[in-house]
């Protein structure tokens, strides 16, 4: 079998990761760098591909099978409804779009144009996910009563002076950070009707937040909380527990999420498990059954990619949809909005 050619638009840090993964592939091979920059000419003559400005460009000389857009996120929208008009498959990295709106309108594109579309939320592709989402929907916690989770860390200064724009709204950790964990947690816990959230800047001092609190109400009425900062000396995130990203280093004894049942509770990502044994033992003054349960660990970026060509090949329908994606962003909007009223705001659909 031929490999599928996969183009990439945005040759910056996430860009060459995918180049990297698809030059490391057996299924695919890389047909091609779009990016304006002077230093994305010179990455794909050193790589051995074409290199073109723009998408129109690429289109105007060669169709591959499918385009990775690792763009700047208002361009996702319109490289993607590029995409859709050639009729090339697309792998959108998140957010999906810069607005909830402008992801509305890509996704009623998509679904008029019966367009293959895939949003880079890789973390579904996570075998750890997969086991913790197994574990709970095995109903083994017992009825979801609570999740608690964090993404602490602390982004060094030269962060903020590589992209002045981060320090400004917009660009703190609610809109940067926050939506890969809406991910997980609607993964795990189902579907985020309601949040409130507390933001403070009080540690950087700049305009955008760099530490928030948050409340989140489910579907099916469990409650969470969430402390999410970028200014936190801390591991507790996924990138520094998971070990699935080697550029962080890890802490295997820490977690970022504990997700309570009646039953039971389950430490993600030690996989750390306490439940009763018996559901007439459960008080306080009982001992829990302790375990440990086992996971395969693999990179999700590249069980993506993989999932990417199945899905061009037609063999798979997309892991995360325009609508997943715009779901994602939709809660991440609201949690913005409730930092900024002070008032509980709910997830319209």
């Amino acid at each position: 079998m031929s490999k599928l050619r996969i183009a990439v638009a945005g040759a910056g840090l996430i860009g060459r990761t995918h180049i990297g993964l698809i030059q490391a592939s057996g299924e695919c091979a890389l047909a091609g760098i779009v990016d304006p920059a002077p230093a994305a000419a010179e990455f794909a003559r050193t790589a051995g591909v074409p290199h073109y400005d723009t998408l129109g460009g690429l289109f105007a000389v060669q169709r591959p099978d499918g385009v990775i857009l690792a763009t700047p996120n208002q361009l996702h929208v319109q490289n993607a409804l590029e995409c859709i008009k050639a009729g090339v498959a697309a792998l959108i990295e998140k957010p999906v779009a810069d607005s909830v709106g402008e992801g509305v309108r890509l996704r009623d594109a998509a679904e008029q144009a019966g367009a293959r579309l895939l949003v880079g939320h890789h973390r579904v592709h996570s075998p750890l996910l997969a086991t913790a989402c197994a574990i709970v929907q095995q109903g083994t916690l017992g009825r979801l009563v609570a999740v608690t989770g964090s993404a602490m860390f602390y982004k060094p200064d030269g962060y903020f002076d590589e992209a002045p724009w981060r320090r400004q709204l917009g660009g703190g950790p609610i809109l940067i950070n926050m939506i890969h964990e809406i991910g997980n947690l609607r993964a795990l816990c189902g579907e985020i009707v309601a949040v409130q959230a507390f933001a403070s800047n009080a540690t950087r001092g700049f305009p955008v937040e760099d530490t928030v609190a948050i409340n989140l109400r489910f579907a099916n009425d469990a409650l969470g909380t969430f402390m999410l900062s970028d200014t936190a000396a801390s591991p507790r995130s996924w990138e520094q527990t998971s070990q699935e990203n080697k550029s962080y280093p890890t802490y295997p004894d820490e977690d970022c999420y504990v997700i309570v049942g009646t039953d039971g509770s389950l430490a993600v990502p030690t996989m750390r498990l306490k439940a009763y044994a018996r559901k007439e033992d459960r008080s306080w003054w009982k001992p829990f059954k302790i375990d440990v349960a086992p996971v395969d660990r693999a990179d999700p970026l590249e069980r993506q990619l993989e999932h990417f060509c199945a899905l061009i090949r037609g063999e798979a329908k997309p892991r995360v949809s325009v609508s997943d994606g715009l779901a994602n962003l939709r809660v991440t909007e609201a949690i913005a909005e409730a930092a900024r009223s002070g008032k509980v705001v709910a997830i319209d659909d």
